[in-house]
C-alpha cells in the first residue's frame, strides 16, 4: 500500500488534516462516526487504481485541531469543509462524494449547498432520523442522552443511546463497556467497531487496535457535540429530489429493522430512487472492505443511475442487480418504527 500524501487546510475554526492518494478524478471519501481518516484507509487504497482519494479527519476529530476546543458544531460547517477541500483539490472540476453515517448526512447537505461541485454523491445509511415519522421520539432519546452526559457520564450516557437505537428507550441503565460497543454500532459504528467486530467473529484489519484507540479518545466529543447536532439535522428533501439524478442512496443488507437504516429507505422511496444495498451492516466498510470497495467503484461509474442500473451487493462485480426500493421502501419503514 502506497503512503498517501498528506496535508493541512486552514478552515473557518479549525485545520483539517488530510490525505491524498492514486490518480484519476477526485473521490473525496468523508467518515462516520470518529474514525477519521485512518478508517477509511482500506477503502481509500482499494479505489486510489482509478481516483484520486481523499481521505479526512472532520474538525475536532483526531488531528483536526479545533481553535476553539469547546466550540459548538453544525452540519453545515462540516459540510462548508468538504467543499473547501473539494475546492482545494479539484479546482472548478466537479468530484464524486461519499459519505458514512454521520459524514453521509455532510454529504447530503454538500450536495444541498454546493451542487455544482458535486458530480455524484452515495451516502451510506445516514441517520438522518428527522425525516422519519416518529422524529419526536428520536429527539427525546437525544435530550436524555444529553441530559445523562451532563450528570452521569460517558459510558452511562451511551448506554442510553444503545437503548434508543434498539428501540428500548426506556432501558437507561448503564451497562459495561463490552455490552455498549455491540449495541451501538447500529449509529455510532467507528468509536466501538473493534468490539463489535470482535463480537461478530469477523477478522479484524492489522489498523484495528491503533483505530479503536483513537476512536475511544474521541466519543466524549462525538457523543456530546456530533451525535446532538447532526440527528437534530433536517435534510431539505424537495432540494434532494430536484438533485435526485446525482444522489444514490445505500444501506447494508444486514442492517434491515436497524434506525439507521430507516431513513435511507424513507428517503429513496420519497425520491423515486433505488437503495442500493451495500454488503454487512452498518460498518460494513469495516467488516466487508473489499466486497464494499468494489460495489462503491460500481456505483460511482457515470453509468449507474439512480432508478437505473445501479448494482446490489449481491451482485458485486457485475452490474446485473438492483436493490429496489420497492422492497424496502414504505412498508418496510413502518415494520422498523414497531
Amino acid at each position: 500500500m502506497t503512503d498517501p500524501t498528506v496535508g493541512s487546510l486552514r478552515v473557518n475554526g479549525a485545520t483539517l488534516h488530510y490525505e491524498v492518494r492514486g490518480h484519476g478524478p477526485l473521490l473525496l471519501l468523508i467518515p462516520g462516526g470518529t474514525g477519521g481518516a485512518a478508517s477509511l484507509g482500506d477503502l481509500a487504497a482499494v479505489l486510489a487504481g482509478e481516483y484520486t482519494v481523499a481521505t479526512y479527519d472532520p474538525r475536532g476529530m483526531a488531528r483536526s485541531a479545533l481553535d476553539d476546543p469547546e466550540a459548538g458544531q453544525s452540519v453545515a460547517e462540516h459540510a462548508d469543509d468538504a467543499y473547501r477541500l473539494l475546492e482545494l483539490l479539484s479546482p472548478g472540476e466537479p468530484a464524486r462524494v461519499f459519505g458514512a453515517s454521520s459524514g453521509g448526512i455532510a454529504a447530503l447537505h454538500l450536495l444541498t449547498a454546493r451542487p455544482e461541485r458535486v458530480e455524484r454523491v452515495v451516502v451510506h445509511e445516514p441517520p438522518v432520523v428527522m425525516v422519519l415519522p416518529d422524529a419526536a421520539e428520536h429527539r427525546r432519546l437525544l435530550a436524555r442522552v444529553g441530559e445523562t452526559l451532563r450528570t452521569e457520564g460517558l459510558m452511562p450516557a451511551m448506554a442510553v443511546f444503545a437503548a434508543g437505537l434498539k428501540g428500548d428507550g426506556d432501558a437507561a441503565e448503564p451497562k459495561a463497556g463490552g455490552e455498549v460497543g455491540a449495541e451501538v454500532q447500529v449509529e455510532a459504528e467507528v468509536q466501538v467497531e473493534a468490539e463489535a467486530e470482535v463480537k461478530a467473529e469477523v477478522e479484524l484489519p492489522p489498523q484495528a487496535a491503533a483505530r479503536a484507540e483513537q476512536t475511544m479518545a474521541g466519543l466524549p466529543y462525538f457523543v456530546g457535540r456530533i451525535v446532538p447536532a447532526f440527528m437534530s439535522y433536517t435534510p431539505d428533501v424537495d432540494r434532494l429530489e430536484a438533485l435526485s439524478d446525482r444522489l444514490v442512496l445505500g444501506a447494508g443488507e444486514d442492517s434491515r429493522g436497524e434506525l439507521a437504516y430507516r431513513p435511507a429507505a424513507l428517503l429513496a422511496d420519497r425520491l423515486g430512487t433505488d437503495l442500493v444495498h451495500f454488503p454487512g451492516g452498518h460498518i460494513g466498510l469495516t467488516t466487508h472492505p473489499a466486497r464494499f470497495a468494489e460495489l462503491l467503484r460500481e456505483t460511482l461509474r457515470a453509468d449507474c443511475r439512480p432508478g437505473g442500473s445501479c448494482p446490489s451487493a449481491g451482485s458485486a462485480g457485475s452490474a446485473g442487480s438492483v436493490g429496489s426500493v420497492g422492497s424496502v421502501g414504505s412498508s418496510s419503514v413502518a415494520s422498523a418504527a414497531e
